[in-house]
């Protein structure tokens, strides 16, 4: 089973600390958020990992290869160039995750901040047979998700600002179910030619809205589910307490 980590963000929300460390290897209870997803993975059964890296590139890269790689293969997908945000992050690594992988297969995309009682060996089972598979809550925000009574995507929208986006252009927004994404999906190898239609750097949910009309894309609303997002310096404390429990 393949993963692939995102951990090139700036991490600005958490400076200070990410002014000498990348996001990725900010401590939680002492241990880096990247050494945790590694284990999580590992423990569930995963064999490969690639990671895309650019704020702090190479201590990263040290990091994994001083902890022998978690006792995965690993490859490093080098965004030092460009930061190319989350749709030209999997776009770019295509060659890396093509590589022992069956020609439709899946591997789960997981961002390295965000922590949860997520069963990633039940998440990826789950996502067999979805172009993608996305992880989403019931959790307040200002942007959703919108999905239908079988929970395939169908849009996006913005509550704040009244802004929608989809694809079908005579879309009830009160028929749909509106769910937050939460940082953790599947992502099929069958999408990887509708690529071509977009440059180096975009966003993956702009990815999902634009095909989500052709291909199943759909929400998996996890069961008891219990997430957090480690992105600013307030949430480092919660989080101990989020693991001690």
């Amino acid at each position: 089973m393949k993963a692939m980590i995102f951990a090139a963000g700036l991490g600005t929300r958490l400076k200070p600390l990410t002014d000498t460390m990348p996001k990725a290897l900010v401590p939680v209870g002492g241990k880096p958020l990247l050494g945790m997803l590694m284990e999580k993975l590992k423990s569930a059964g995963f064999t490969d990992v690639v990671i895309n890296v650019h704020h702090f590139a190479q201590q990263i890269i040290d990091y994994v290869n001083e902890n022998d790689s978690f006792g995965l293969r690993v490859g490093f997908s080098d965004e030092r160039e460009q930061l190319l945000e989350t749709g030209g992050g999997i776009k770019k690594a295509v060659s890396l995750l093509k590589e022992q992988m069956a020609e439709d297969s899946s591997f789960l995309v997981h961002n390295v901040d965000i922590l949860s009682n997520v069963n990633l060996l039940e998440f990826y089972r789950l996502g067999t047979g979805c172009a993608a598979l996305l992880l989403v809550s019931e959790r307040e925000t200002q942007r959703y998700l919108l999905f239908n009574e079988e929970n395939r995507l169908v849009g996006w929208t913005n509550v704040k600002t009244g802004e929608v986006k989809s694809p079908y252009p005579d879309l009830d927004l009160n028929a749909c179910k509106k769910l937050a994404f939460a940082g953790v999906h599947m992502f099929s190898s069958r999408l990887f030619p509708y690529f071509s239609q977009w440059g180096d750097k975009f966003s993956i949910i702009d990815f999902y809205l634009s095909v989500c009309d052709k291909v199943p894309i759909y929400g998996c609303p996890y069961p008891d589910l219990r997430l957090m997002d480690v992105g600013k310096l307030d949430s480092l404390e919660k989080a101990e307490f989020f693991l001690s429990e």
